[in-house]
């Protein structure tokens, strides 16, 4: 069994309910297992207190008014993108080898199939394809870094 069908196998099991999957055959045997859903564990970081700048009373209203423009203080987040996730726990590569080229850079437009990276995972060699036509915004993780089931890896913009 080639490599190909290993990672067929994986992504079946990820994909549906299955937990467990063996296969076994004259000259090799395969057992897929996995665990039971990973727990959500929910913390909600203290929010900075929001500081309004008073205007004195006795400035002219224009100039209350153009303080109150003034303020540094901003509540919205610019929407950055789609995170593209990692499926598995393991060590993120951007490269084929370490003398190669990285697969994908910021800025460019990934075709679907391409590939954005490798992740390593107990020797195995997974990479990880464009599910659909995007372009790289960001990429979250440095090279050769640990990464865990569900991090971002890269953010992109369909098109």
């Amino acid at each position: 069994m080639d490599i190909k069908d290993i990672k067929t196998l994986i992504k079946m099991v990820t994909e549906t309910d299955i937990t467990e999957f063996e296969l076994e055959n004259s000259e090799e045997k395969i057992c897929i297992k996995r665990g039971g859903s990973p727990q959500i564990v929910h913390y909600q970081a203290p929010q900075p207190m929001a500081f309004q700048h008073a205007a004195p009373a006795n400035l002219p209203p224009v100039q209350q008014a153009e303080m109150a423009e003034s303020s540094p203080v901003k509540a919205s987040v610019p929407d950055k993108g789609q995170p593209i996730t990692s499926p598995i726990v393991g060590t993120f590569y951007r490269a084929p080898a370490p003398d190669a080229a990285p697969y994908v850079e910021v800025g460019q437009i990934v075709e679907k199939g391409q590939v954005f990276c490798i992740v390593e995972a107990m020797k195995l060699m997974n990479e990880i394809e464009a599910e659909f036509r995007c372009k790289i915004i960001e990429i979250c993780k440095e090279n050769a870094q640990p990464v865990e089931f569900g991090d971002n890896l890269f953010l992109v913009e369909p098109l």
